[in-house]
């Protein structure tokens, strides 16, 4: 049988994900191997430096860079409060001093009798790793990290936006073909994760937002109401950082596209589970995929093994998704994978398969143009 390597992605009901909470800085990891966590249970802190302000302290004063250290108040490593003076003039016969205030709490940081300038360091911050799904610590990097193990439905989606969020599964539409509006977002879906159809558009958004949703996943999403949404265009950079009120993870792609029955069907299985959302992609080297995580109580799953190379397989009957027009987002499975090189259009000749469609419409594809759904 023919078997070709495609990139895909996943949509399992019962499998075994391996989340490593990392801090940007070394800090403290709270938890063990072994120990039991949910969602937002914090595994490791660390303390941020603050925010520097450089103070130009000769331009404002009107001294000389080598007066400046006999006039500060403050020495550096000094601590120093918002309002306080940390550098004061002689005056004129101990009169018409002049001083300068610190504009933020924090330490004088450094003294310049070379620039004449004052660096003060903001107090620094407490910065919190929470875990941000249910399961058990399996590795610690001292200092650095966590690693936990997760048994549960795993789902991969196109886009996303937002940063990781938890809540309820809820869903707010019937069928994977209807359209998540406005009206069908709800009070009641405060601090849930809802599941739409098609397409949720840019007022549904926002009444999600109204409602404190936690999390949407939707089959499409319109690139026009994505700009309206967030108020710029969005570059190719990675997302995530985004402080929108609400995480988004599109498993089809732009535009009204039915989310994969198999997808909804899922989803729909898991209403009422805790659910994390993570709307972190990045298409370019490195890829990082959007996420759907729902912690299962009683799994089935073994923990995965090997290298996961055959994940990527695609052979006669695998799952895919079609991701270039015509058939953009249509979900169908291969039927044949044949060996000779066909002619497109424009010249160039490519390996190709034959799929047929979920309404049985069958077509060609170069192999290029799918990718597979990893159940």
């Amino acid at each position: 049988m023919g078997y070709a390597y495609t990139p895909g992605l996943t949509v399992a009901a019962d499998t075994v994900v391996r989340k490593v909470r990392r801090l940007p800085l070394k800090g403290e990891v709270l938890v063990r191997v072994g120990q039991r966590v949910q969602a937002q249970d914090v595994v490791a802190h660390t303390q941020m430096p603050g925010e520097v302000k450089p103070i130009n302290v000769v331009g404002k004063l009107g001294i000389t860079p080598e007066e400046l250290p006999e006039l500060m108040l403050k020495k550096e490593r000094e601590a120093v409060r918002a309002g306080e003076p940390f550098v004061r003039t002689r005056g004129f016969f101990g009169l018409f001093k002049s001083e300068l205030a610190s504009p933020i709490d924090g330490t004088i940081e450094s003294v310049s009798h070379v620039t004449g300038q004052v660096i003060v360091r903001g107090a620094p911050t407490l910065l919190q790793k929470k875990a941000y799904v249910a399961g058990t610590v399996v590795a610690v990097q001292d200092g650095e990290s966590a690693t936990i193990e997760v048994h549960g439905s795993f789902i991969q989606g196109i886009f996303g936006i937002g940063g990781e969020a938890t809540g309820v599964l809820d869903l707010a539409v019937s069928a994977p073909d209807e359209v998540l509006d406005a009206d069908r977002v709800r009070p009641e879906h405060a601090g849930k994760v809802i599941v739409g159809g098609s397409l949720a558009t840019a007022e549904a958004v926002k009444a999600a937002v109204k409602h404190g949703v936690r999390g949407i996943v939707t089959g499409g999403l319109n690139d026009a109401d994505l700009r309206d949404f967030l108020g710029y265009e969005l570059g190719v950079a990675i997302t995530g950082e985004e402080t929108l009120g609400v995480t988004v993870v599109v498993t089809e792609g732009f535009g009204r596209i039915s989310m994969a029955r198999a997808t909804f069907e899922l989803l729909s299985q898991r209403r009422g589970l805790l659910a994390s959302v993570n709307g972190a992609t990045q298409i370019r080297a490195g890829v990082i995929r959007p996420e759907v995580i729902i912690p299962l109580e009683q799994p089935t799953a073994a923990p995965a093994g090997g290298d996961g190379e055959m994940d990527s397989v695609l052979q006669i009957g695998t799952p895919l998704r079609a991701i270039r027009d015509p058939y953009f987002g249509r979900i169908g499975r291969c039927t044949a994978l044949p060996v000779q090189l066909v002619e497109l259009p424009s010249g160039a000749k490519v390996r190709v398969l034959e799929v047929e469609f979920e309404d049985g419409a069958r077509a060609t594809l170069p192999r290029a143009n799918v990718e597979l759904i990893k159940r």
